[in-house]
């Protein structure tokens, strides 16, 4: 039964937030389902958008940092651009970040479910009918972890990031090994060059590479958690899972491209990372790229549950969403209410998606509708963290790059990349990506008129 309780304080530490972050963020996950797209979009120059876009979500990264200097909070931006901007800001900001999440459950659990199926059942890993089936067992299983607590689920992230790590290195190592002399694509510093790119295609390119780095801020929603409820441990998990994945997206899609072919990477679709391992290893041992996909993305659905529970129990613990929502399991210390609810809403869009003619349409689509709330909740929060530190611009140079310039310039390159990239999307993206968060304003007026029509006493 669950009631008021404090999460669990001091359960994770730096080395447990840092892989958290790694984790949220999914790098096998990323390469795996997302490969296809970029390259698909941006060619050869989705190495450059993955370096630049790396280091413009370092400078969201630093914002966060700065503002979660304030108080951890399980809410993280929504309680921070609650304080700087108001709470309706801070509600669309946290809002933002919880529609992302929900769609998540597709964009994820779709890949984990045609790993699966890429193993047990290899015929029908493209019917949309029983890869939406096997996404719903997923998310059920990994629903149940998180429910469990946030020891549970940092053990098995611990467990689940060492092994993907061992496999995804072998795949890089093998890769340059093999095929570094006879390239499939010819490694060039045009690759990184800016002046390769046109604005459209920098924006095409950006709007998908933001998803690669997606999650980390997962580490924030968990600053209640860390040792000692201190923000240290949060903001070191942020910084060191972000450099390691710069680095390791750059490489990773570079080993892709010298690897695999255009074609190659286009008919592998969400199973980029066995077509790489199938080319570079005998039989059966590609497999292990499969499981490697399945582990990430088991991880980073689990982050990503994690992001939409913390953020949904601080904003009812705030009393801008219904004390439901606050309500604490008194010995797993999780919001049981705010698990269960994102697993009912991630069966309910994998139904509704099961309609679309192809896996790819679905991905497609959510992952693009993703990276619009991306660009909006963290253009909200960045502005907030600029707003808030705006003095530092005279603090000295180092201050006035880390709380100022690079956040702000990161800030405002996800605001021009979210609203340039609209005029291009197709009506069920936009649907999905500013239909969502539209639908806030339901939820917000409706908890203005609870707290009108509650008496002294309640209130």
């Amino acid at each position: 039964m669950a009631q008021e309780h404090s999460l669990a304080k001091g359960a994770l530490g730096v080395v447990e937030s840092v892989i958290m972050g790694i984790a949220g963020t999914a790098p096998a996950y990323s390469i795996a389902a997302t490969t296809a797209l970029i390259v698909g979009t941006v060619g050869v120059l989705s190495v450059g958008s993955i370096l630049y876009c790396g280091l413009i979500m370092f400078g969201m990264m630093l914002a966060f940092i700065n503002l979660n200097k304030m108080a951890p909070d399980a809410g993280a931006s929504f309680a921070w651009v609650s304080r700087v901007f108001g709470s309706t800001w801070g509600f669309f900001t946290g809002w933002g970040l919880i529609v992302a999440s929900v769609v998540f459950m597709v964009t994820a659990t779709v890949p984990a479910a045609q790993a699966t199926l890429k193993i047990l059942s290899p015929e029908h890993v493209d019917s949309t009918g029983w890869v939406t089936a096997t996404a719903a067992i997923w998310l059920t299983l990994i629903s149940a972890v998180v429910g469990r607590g946030i020891r549970h689920a940092s053990f098995a992230q611990i467990l689940f990031t060492i092994v993907e790590t061992a496999i995804v290195f072998a795949i890089i190592v093998a890769g340059i090994y093999y095929f570094w002399g006879q390239p499939a694509h010819v490694p060039s510093l045009s690759w990184f060059s800016p002046t390769s790119f046109t604005t459209e295609t920098f924006v095409s390119g950006a709007l998908v590479a933001i998803f690669f780095y997606w999650g980390w801020d997962v580490t924030m929603n968990l600053g209640e958690e860390t040792v000692d409820g201190e923000p240290q441990p949060a903001g070191k998990g942020a910084f060191w899972s972000m450099v390691n994945l710069i680095v390791f997206f750059v490489i990773m899609l570079t080993v892709v491209l010298i690897v695999l072919t255009d074609q190659e990477i286009a008919d592998a679709d969400t199973n980029v990372m066995f077509a790489i391992a199938d080319k570079l290893f005998p039989s059966p041992w590609g497999y292990l790229a499969v499981v490697s996909t399945i582990l990430s993305t088991i991880g980073t659905i689990e982050t990503q549950i994690l992001c939409f529970t913390r953020s949904l129990f601080s904003m009812s613990r705030a009393d801008i969403l219904h004390p439901r929502y606050s309500k604490v399991h008194p010995e797993w210390q999780t919001p049981v209410a705010t698990t269960a609810l994102i697993w009912a809403l991630g069966l309910v869009l994998l139904l509704g998606f099961s309609y679309l003619p192809a896996v790819t349409d679905i991905l497609n689509t959510s992952l693009t509708a993703i990276g619009l709330q991306i660009c909006f909740y963290m253009g909200i929060a960045g502005a907030a963290s600029v707003w808030h530190h705006r003095a530092m611009i005279n603090g000295g140079a180092m201050n006035a790059l880390t709380h100022v310039i690079w956040p702000g310039l990161s800030t405002a390159f996800m605001i021009f990349v979210g609203v340039y990239s609209m005029k291009d999307l197709d009506w069920l993206t936009i649907g999905v990506g500013v239909g969502g968060i539209a639908l806030g304003f339901v939820p917000l007026a409706l908890g203005a008129m609870r707290r009108k029509g509650a008496s002294p006493a309640a209130a």
